[in-house]
């Protein structure tokens, strides 16, 4: 018998990193809010859920309070206190002008981002993991409420318009004063290697059609009404690739605002002989991939835009894009991948 411990996540996942105290009480003290506010800073988010950072750093480019009135409006969600400091998220938008450069972002992918004043406009999931802790977490919750926000306008019992209360944590209908709170649906993310010692020497990796050529990651489904989170992850694998998957065990947990997931993170083992069927219409291609494959391809991810080659796949049949540095399926292939079998 192997005496190899179980891999384990060897860090944080970005976007389950933050610092601000977030506990009811402070939300529930009207008197302790508005006292406050004038000393507050304000996270801003436009209609796209883009916030400003400033140029270079890693930390959200807040405003002042003093243009948005004396008091909390009703648009205004608490997100925090951090250091004596209160924040709160507001919609907002960028200055006319500015240019649009273009940045290296997530899954290896070239994106397009705003700049205006110094600031670059940027969304989570392709600059969440450059921040640092209080303003990933500052941002994570911002995206979130302001998502649900979106979708909470009507009452789900009556159809009736809500009002924000709490500012900004619940919605109240305005004709039967029901109250509801922020929704977050559970999504089970599942790494599966073979049956080779503790931690296997290959992982399941698939790829969707809608994603772009090379990009694989490993596979995740939501989680059912009466379900486990354990049969969840039997479930979505038997149904995505046709493998029965054994050892379920939970690695850790990632808020994923798009537009509302708790991403809960699981390891199992399966038979990497057993025939792998993708879902049609779901899954495009799944495959086994070798320790030193998913090694290599970190390696090249590191150097990419330095006009490093990814290296191919199972001799050539393609090649590999790990998932971006905001998700939690990164953190685990990175873990997985630094194990030994």
């Amino acid at each position: 018998m192997s005496s190899t411990a179980p891999f384990t996540l060897g860090s944080l996942p970005t976007l389950s990193r933050s610092t601000v105290d977030r506990q009811e009480s402070l939300r529930t003290n009207p008197e302790r809010l508005v006292k406050r506010w004038p000393d507050a800073r304000v996270v801003l988010l436009d209609d796209t859920g883009r916030t400003p950072v400033l140029e270079g750093g890693k930390t959200l480019a807040t405003r002042e309070t003093g243009g948005f009135g004396t008091e909390p409006p009703p648009e205004a969600a608490f997100l925090g206190e951090w250091e004596g400091v209160d924040y709160w998220s507001m919609p907002g938008a960028p200055a006319e002008g500015g240019e649009t450069v273009r940045m290296s972002g997530s899954w290896g992918m070239v994106e397009e981002v705003l700049r205006v004043d110094g600031e670059f406009w940027v969304d989570l999931r392709g600059y969440g993991d450059l921040l640092d802790d209080t303003s990933a977490g500052l941002f994570t919750t911002a995206q979130a409420l302001r998502n649900w926000r979106r979708q909470a306008r009507f009452c789900t019992r009556c159809g009736g318009p809500t009002e924000l209360i709490q500012f900004g944590w619940a919605s109240r209908c305005a004709t039967d004063g029901r109250e509801e709170y922020p929704r977050t649906d559970a999504a089970v993310i599942c790494l599966v290697h073979d049956q080779e010692g503790t931690n296997g020497e290959h992982v399941l990796l698939a790829r969707q059609p809608i994603w772009p050529p090379q990009r694989y990651s490993v596979l995740a489904g939501f989680v059912e009404a009466g379900e486990s989170l354990e049969n969840c992850a039997v479930r979505e694998i038997r149904e995505e690739v046709g493998v029965e998957i054994s050892g379920v065990r939970y690695l850790g947990s990632q808020p994923w605002p798009f537009p509302r997931s708790i991403m809960l993170g699981f390891a199992a083992r399966a038979d990497r002989s057993a025939p792998l069927t993708p879902a049609d219409g779901e899954i495009e291609e799944a495959l086994w991939v070798s320790r030193d494959e998913v090694r290599a391809a970190f390696a090249n991810s590191q150097t990419r835009n330095a006009g490093a080659v990814p290296t191919p796949i199972a001799g050539g049949k393609a090649q590999l894009i790990l998932p971006g540095n905001s998700s939690i399926a990164r953190v685990m292939l990175a873990a997985w991948a630094e194990a030994e079998a």
